[in-house]
């Protein structure tokens, strides 16, 4: 057996495999430790913000820029959005769920169906001052203002959110009347101008109503570190509100019109009656004026006799009208009999004719 020298030794496939591989094995360790420990060299873009966590709590905040942190576990890097950025959130609390609307289908598909359960019938509607229901599609639009009460509230702050909304849509309804929310009858527009002007004011009333939710969620150490900027809300009636809507607006309409044909016909009936009461009363007043022109005709000679009479101008006037009178009289008649008043003696009795 022969006994190998150090050099061949050295020289060894087998040994300088291992010296290869432990080359390697520490490059890579290097290369991974070099990685480590600039894995938190990152850029921040203008879009975003960096909140630095050191073993969990908040150490920093950045803006856009080159940021070196530790590295994992030691700092964490959570990115935000910038202050300017605006995100956007439908609030799915406030509509009508899924089961709700499937029961609104098969009872509207099966007229033997039953009503549907409690929780399901007023699932996604809210009461209005006037003891009416609306649905209310929302979303709200914020802005991150506190990094560091969003990073610490970052599991809560949506649910949060849509809490506060859905309860300042609850209030903002129940303040209002159902057309201070949508028109839902076009005729009160014009008649109370109010009731527009409600409306316009019903999202910026919204906006305040969460805005002061996230105050007192501050107030109180619970901030979320958000902002309400602007809401986008989509009021509209259930379906079933919106048929019978639709039907009492037909009967309005169909009422307004048979009023204004009655109405119609009534003034037409009114403007015959006047022509006709117009006429009869000139009829009237024509005979009458007539009747009145014949009257002091027929008396105008016994005035003047009366005031002949009275005033003793002329004695022989009831004479002569006497004569005239008479012979009038006289020549309508047959045959006359005159007889002395001074004499008794002779009596005239008429009789049966022989």
């Amino acid at each position: 057996m022969t006994a190998r020298s150090p050099a061949g030794v050295r020289n060894s496939p087998w040994l300088q495999a291992g010296r290869l591989a432990f080359i390697a094995l520490y490059a890579v360790t290097l290369l991974v430790a070099l990685r480590w420990g600039f894995s938190n060299l990152r850029q921040i873009n203008p879009e975003n913000r960096a909140v630095v966590l050191r073993m969990g709590v908040i150490a920093r905040t950045r803006s856009a820029g080159l940021l070196l942190a530790w590295p994992q576990p030691f700092e964490q890097v959570v990115l935000l959005p910038s202050a300017e950025s605006v995100i956007e959130r439908h609030v799915q609390a406030l509509l009508r769920s899924q089961r709700a609307t499937q029961s609104d289908l098969a009872t509207s598909d099966d007229d033997d169906a039953g009503p549907p359960s409690d929780a399901l019938a007023g699932s996604g509607y809210l009461l209005t001052g006037d003891a009416g229901i609306v649905q209310l599609d929302v979303r709200v639009f914020f802005k991150v203002t506190d990094p560091r009460d969003y990073v610490l509230q970052a599991d809560h702050v949506l649910p949060a959110l849509d809490r506060l909304v859905t309860r300042a849509a609850v209030r903002v309804c129940a303040a209002r009347d159902l057309d201070a929310i949508l028109v839902a009858r076009p005729e009160l527009v014009g008649a109370d101008s109010t009731i527009a002007t409600q409306r316009e004011r019903l999202r910026g009333d919204l906006v305040r109503g969460v805005n002061d939710g996230l105050a007192g969620l501050k107030a109180s150490g619970a901030g979320i570190g958000i902002e309400i900027v602007r809401v986008d809300l989509q009021s509209t009636l259930p379906r079933d509100t919106s048929s019978a809507f639709n039907a009492v607006l037909t009967a309005r309409q169909q009422a307004e019109k048979a009023i204004a044909e009655a109405r119609t016909d009534a003034a037409w009936a009114t403007q015959s009656a006047n022509q006709t009461a117009d006429r009869a009363l000139e009829v009237a007043h024509a005979q009458a004026s007539e009747r009145l022109a014949k009257a002091q005709t027929d008396t105008s000679a016994i005035l003047l006799l009366a005031q002949s009479i009275k005033d003793g101008t002329d004695p022989g006037l009831p004479l002569r009208m006497y004569r005239e009178r008479m012979r009038a009289i006289l020549a309508k008649t047959g045959s006359v009999t005159t007889i002395d008043p001074k004499d008794a003696s002779r009596l005239i009795i008429p009789g049966a004719a022989p």
